[in-house]
Parts: C-alpha cells; sequence; structure tokens
C-alpha cells in the first residue's frame, strides 16, 4: 500500500534525538526528501547516514530561537528542496524549568521553544503552501496540554501549542493546506527524557507505569509514527486542526459540547 509520501519535501525540527530521529528515518524510508534541524550538527549528520538515501538530505544546525539563525535555515532549507510540502514540528521540551513559580523570563523561554518556533516557520513557508493550495504542518505538543501531569511551565506551553493548531488549523483549511498536531503520552525514544529518567530514576518510572499505564508499560516512538506519517500525507485532507491523543489510555480527561 502507497503511503503517498514518496518524493515530499519535509523540514523536521528537534531532528538529532529522540522522536525527530525516529520520525527522519521513518519519512526517509518512505521516500520523502529532508532537512533535518537541530542545535547539533554533528548529532544530525549521524541521524541524515542512518536514513535511506542520505543523500537527498540536508542537515542544519541552528539555534532554532534565535530569529534571524532560523530565517536563515528556512532560507537554506527552501533553497535545498525546491519548495515545502511538510513541515514536522518535533522540538520542544520543558527546559528543565519545574519551579511552579516560573518567572516570567523561563515562560518567555518555554513559549518560544514551543509554540512560537513553530509559528515563525509556519508563517515562512505557508505563502508558498497556499499558493500551491497543498501543504501539512505536523506539530507535536502533548496530553499534559490537558491533562496538567507535567511542570507548570511545560503544560502551560503544550496547552498554548494546541490552542495554536486548533485555531491556524480553521484559519488556513480553505487553502488547502492541513495543520495538525499529535498529543503523546509518555514513551521512549533515543536520548528523550523518558530514556533519561528511568535511567536516572527509574522508581520514579516504575510508579508512572503502575498509576497511570494501563496497558503496563511504557510505549516507544515507533508507535507513534503510523499517525505521524498519516498527518504528514495527503490523505490527512480532513484532519485541519484536529489534535490527536496517541497515549495509550494515560490521558483521562474528555470533553463534552453542547
Amino acid at each position: 500500500m502507497k503511503s503517498g509520501l514518496s518524493g515530499k519535501k519535509v523540514i523536521i525540527t528537534g531532528a538529532s534525538r529522540g522522536l525527530g530521529s525516529v520520525c527522519a528515518m521513518a519519512l526517509a524510508a518512505h521516500g520523502a526528501s529532508l532537512v533535518l534541524m537541530a542545535r547539533t550538527e554533528k548529532k544530525l549528520e549521524e541521524v541524515r547516514m542512518s536514513c535511506q538515501n542520505p543523500e537527498k538530505h540536508l542537515t542544519i544546525g541552528v539555534d532554532l530561537t534565535n530569529t534571524e539563525q532560523l530565517r536563515k535555515a528556512i532560507g537554506r532549507a527552501t533553497e535545498f528542496l525546491g519548495e515545502i510540502d511538510v513541515v514536522l514540528h518535533v522540538a520542544g521540551g520543558g527546559l528543565g524549568l519545574r519551579e511552579p513559580l516560573l518567572s516570567s523570563g523561563d515562560l518567555i523561554k518555554l513559549f518560544t521553544l514551543n509554540v512560537a518556533v513553530a509559528a515563525e516557520i509556519n508563517r515562512i513557508v505557508l505563502p508558498g503552501m497556499i499558493k500551491r493550495k497543498s501543504g501539512n504542518l505536523v506539530h507535536v505538543a502533548s496530553i499534559a496540554s490537558g491533562e496538567a501531569t507535567a511542570s507548570v511551565g511545560y503544560n502551560t506551553a503544550k496547552a498554548a501549542l494546541a490552542a495554536y493548531v486548533k485555531s491556524l488549523g480553521r484559519e488556513i483549511a480553505g487553502y488547502g493546506v492541513v495543520a495538525t498536531g499529535i498529543l503523546p503520552g509518555g514513551f521512549y525514544a533515543p536520548e528523550n527524557s523518558w530514556e533519561r529518567l528511568k535511567a536516572q530514576k527509574p522508581k520514579v518510572v516504575e510508579n508512572f507505569i503502575k498509576e497511570r499505564l494501563p496497558r503496563g508499560f511504557l510505549g516507544r516512538a515507533e508507535e507513534l509514527i503510523p499517525m505521524i506519517l498519516l498527518l504528514c500525507s495527503d490523505a490527512a485532507s480532513m484532519m485541519g486542526g484536529c489534535l490527536v491523543p496517541i497515549d495509550a489510555g494515560e490521558g483521562k480527561a474528555y470533553t463534552v459540547n453542547d
């Protein structure tokens, strides 16, 4: 069965490790051409060389939170790819900021990484997508956006990202461009926070699994890939503004609409 991803031209942020690296290898295996972005060029190159047809892909080491660097990076990506069909926004995180009484500066750092970076990239690439009447903007949010299960700062930033995706999706749906997001629960991925937590505080992970996960174990990044591939493809045409939970029953909240 064809995935519809062959020949797609894709930017992936946060591609040097974790879910971003897993997505890169999956999309490359389906025939996409990639531009991989993250802070560390060396790690990006390792990911690129692990992908099928590494010569079809480009790595750009960039501080995504530096607007000038980010704009130049998107320019290089566009020059390399010719046009951009998909942006997969994986970059994000809590930056280790667990203090409930966050300073405004720390909250701005979290908002910048988790929301503003994606918004700036979308602002740059959207005109081309609108002109072609096609494109996919896929955002990795979190089940924490509606469950308040993580730190105050992380919950707040991911809730803002979810609101952004829902709102943007409605605004651009009439132009043939699809903005979507996923809401993952906890999962292991290469060098991600859950792998580090398991190594440093295994009892915390054990208790989380016992209390929150009905199937009794933490998932892996590979389990998210089928949905991500769908959202990156033309088959996601009816998904504009949708945020899809992928949490193995971790989430307990539900929405009632009048």
